[in-house]
């Protein structure tokens, strides 16, 4: 029983935290964000905090904590949090062996078997968190191979998840798909209906992870098959009597609806498929705004020790307005991207920054260079602050584009004076 929460609950790793993609990969599932293959016209920054995931915003579904997930996810959002609850985990552990000398330990070996698996998973989780990937790996292996001794399929799953997790963030795509279907594979012949939220949602990272490999047909395949599975299971919550009823339940299944038409969307627009990017994004968004609110703050509900960031409803105000800033569609764009902005600023966003870049951008495509510039530099003082190299890469590309885009204009000017 450990093990059977904790498991939904680490299926959101696969949208990891941006950092360690920004160390660990220099290129595989970034062509899905704006900010890579088309974002030649406008600084769409949002895209490339998000990974995802990818990590993913309507993504933080709600997920019920197992004693395995607090055991395995204590170790906080933070390195310093880390270390010190790492400490004191090893530091209990010792009491114990300790103790253990004086009094005799009442544990099954089944018992001892699986503390050590838990142990295991704490140490690869801590490494992974510190960057050490390559200690995580052999943690995950010695793991693994233990679940598979005392036969327990929960840790099998949960640490394939995991495995999967990390050959992602290392750009293993083809290694994290291996992995996924893995995990999928004891899931279902464990008896888990196919429209679980859980199974689901590994089928969403499939299709995020087809989208990278250009796996087009087999992309658009997962994406349709989690989006009809969801549509169908809320119909289906709408009949059930009051008293059957989960809103927690449906609040998770609908917010993973969402996260599957952001997905979604990023996708379209890797393929410049624009038009349908706004149909998601927009869906996307309503979704989000009801759920969640128009402030929510961008935190990953289910997984915060992982650091993981999330598409809110303020996030998906940008990126669509920098969609349809893409689209020429600069007159709707622009009172959005305020909207979001404005917003953000009320509410403390913590990716202000990005939103003001995405601003600036389409101002600068509207020639309003004076205020695109004024607020380049805002961000980039906020940018500074939060130590975000890639925001600070695109606003500073941003603020070069509009000082050439000045020149041209005075180029022009001064031609058609001669003329």
């Amino acid at each position: 029983m450990y093990f059977k929460m904790a498991l939904l609950a680490v299926t959101r790793a696969f949208f990891t935290n941006r950092n360690q993609i920004k160390q660990c990969m220099s290129e595989g599932f970034r062509n899905l964000s704006l900010g890579s293959r088309v974002h030649a016209r406008t600084q769409s920054l949002k895209c490339l905090k998000r990974t995802t995931s990818q990590s993913y915003a309507i993504h933080a579904t709600v997920h019920r904590r197992s004693p395995l997930y607090r055991s395995c996810e204590s170790n906080g959002d933070e390195n310093s949090r880390a270390t010190s609850n790492w400490t004191y985990a090893m530091g209990s552990v010792i009491a114990f062996s300790l103790f253990s000398k004086a009094e005799e330990d009442t544990r099954t070996d089944a018992q001892k078997k699986e503390d050590e698996i838990i142990l295991l998973l704490k140490r690869a989780k801590l490494s992974m968190m510190r960057g050490q990937l390559h200690g995580a790996n052999g943690f995950l292996h010695q793991a693994i191979a233990l679940a598979h001794q005392t036969n327990n399929t929960q840790a099998i799953i949960y640490t394939y998840s995991l495995m999967a997790n990390l050959a992602y963030v290392q750009g293993q795509l083809d290694n994290a798909e291996k992995l996924f279907k893995v995990a999928m594979s004891f899931m279902l012949s464990g008896g888990t209906p196919q429209d679980d939220n859980g199974v689901i949602e590994m089928s969403l990272k499939l299709a995020t992870i087809y989208a990278g490999q250009e796996k087009n047909d087999l992309a658009e395949m997962g994406f349709q098959f989690c989006t009809e599975s969801l549509e169908t299971k809320l119909e289906k919550f709408k009949e059930l009597p009051a008293e059957e009823q989960s809103e927690e339940l449906r609040k998770e299944t609908r917010l993973l609806l969402g996260l599957t038409l952001d997905s979604h969307a990023r996708y379209m627009v890797a393929i410049h498929r624009l038009s349908q990017a706004v149909v998601d994004y927009k869906q996307a968004l309503l979704i989000c705004q009801e759920e969640q609110g128009e402030t929510h703050p961008q935190v990953p509900v289910g997984q915060e020790e992982q650091g993981e960031t999330r598409p809110q409803s303020l996030v998906l105000m940008s990126d669509l307005a920098t969609i349809l800033d893409m689209q020429g569609c600069h007159d709707e764009a622009l009172p959005l991207v305020k909207q979001a902005v404005e917003l953000s600023r009320e509410a403390g966003h913590p990716d202000q920054h990005v939103l003001l870049g995405n601003m600036a951008g389409i101002l600068l495509h509207n020639d309003l260079f004076e205020e695109s510039v004024k607020l380049y530099k805002e961000a980039l003082a906020l940018a500074q602050s939060a130590g975000d190299e890639e925001a600070l890469e695109q606003i500073q590309e941003g603020l070069k584009e509009v000082g050439n885009r000045r020149k041209a204009q005075k180029a022009e000017a001064a031609k058609n004076k001669t003329d």
